[in-house]
């Protein structure tokens, strides 16, 4: 397939947009290369393919209604995955228009997009942070969301329900993706075993919110990546069991399309997390024990059942190899 994947120097997406290419998908990689963190870093997961003979990159940002038109009018995707996004949880306090113009307004450029080029799927990230205040776990995609905690989550739920209602305007098949916390090689600086084995390995405290007491669904990314691309192999359609009078939030009775958590069933406390980065290293951590931050929450505990029944999606890939796996490229990465 033809398969335009926005975010292609991010995290995820280059990932998602080098599997794409091993497996013989044609793909037409989208990405602003902001500074938002280390630009050479973004380069440097580009030039793990940029050069590969099925691979199209396009410099463009989601909120540049022009290029965004042009894109999908120049090469006529046949699906898309839409990974792009303003990165960053509490960046959002400080910059909310930064926030809104990709994610809200980068988005409807998305679904105009596909609607106007008949795009067969759209498959499209969200967070598992739109369960907000929510405490009943594991989350479950059945359960309102309706009490975010951040501009962030707020945007994503935005992206789910403006999905849904091209979903039933055009008929366009969209597919949301609540992903938990996700880490391994060419990870994001600041997320926290970025943060961790740098602080460790130059022998500076690491921070610890929650005096620890989190814990988290932690996914590595290969197991997120294949989950993302059976998913796009699988296209919604129409819940024949939903009703109007008790509506399903993770499915629709009036267009096809499917909300699904998408992350590790298994959740892992921090202070584990961070025993096994310790012994992957070689070296003790100085914490340095701090009250949660505002906006965040203590637990995350994925169902993901649904798509296990929906694609056959089985995470595999364990903490403690994961990290140690992360830890390798790190090395390798920064010559440490």
């Amino acid at each position: 397939m033809k398969v335009l994947v926005t975010g292609t120097a991010g995290f995820i997406g280059s990932h998602v947009a080098l599997q794409l290419l091993e497996r013989g998908d044609e793909v037409i990689g989208l990405d602003n290369l902001n500074d938002y963190y280390d630009v050479n870093l973004k380069k440097a997961r580009l030039a793990r393919f940029i050069e590969h003979p099925g691979y199209t990159h396009v410099h463009a940002d989601l909120a540049d209604r022009a290029a965004m038109e042009n894109t999908f009018a120049t090469h006529k995707p046949q699906r898309v995955i839409n990974l792009a996004a303003q990165a960053g949880v509490r960046y959002a306090a400080e910059n909310p228009h930064a926030y809104v113009a990709s994610n809200v307004t980068g988005f409807l450029h998305v679904l105009e997009g596909c609607r106007r080029h008949e795009v067969e799927h759209l498959v499209f990230a969200s967070t598992s942070s739109v369960y907000g205040a929510d405490t009943a776990m594991p989350f479950s995609e059945h359960q309102p969301t309706e009490h975010p905690l951040t501009l962030y989550a707020a945007t994503k739920k935005a992206n789910e329900q403006m999905a849904h209602s091209y979903a039933h305007l055009y008929g366009l098949p969209c597919t949301g993706l609540r992903f938990f916390t996700v880490y391994g090689p060419w990870g994001r600086p600041d997320m926290a075993l970025f943060l961790f084995t740098r602080a460790i390995l130059a022998g500076e405290p690491i921070k610890v919110f929650n005096h620890g007491r989190h814990k988290r669904s932690f996914t590595y990314v290969d197991d997120i990546v294949e989950g993302v691309i059976r998913t796009l192999d699988t296209l919604p359609a129409r819940d024949s069991h939903w009703n109007g009078n008790a509506p399903d939030p993770a499915s629709s009775g009036v267009a096809p399309y499917r909300l699904y958590n998408i992350g590790n069933a298994e959740t892992v406390e921090l202070m584990r997390y961070i025993a096994v980065l310790e012994q992957c290293l070689g070296r003790k951590a100085q914490m340095e024990m701090l009250p949660m931050q505002a906006g965040d929450v203590p637990d995350t505990e994925a169902d993901v059942s649904e798509l296990i029944r929906a694609v056959g999606y089985a995470p595999k890939v364990s903490i403690d190899t994961g990290i140690a796996n992360f830890v390798s490229w790190y090395r390798d990465y920064y010559r440490v």
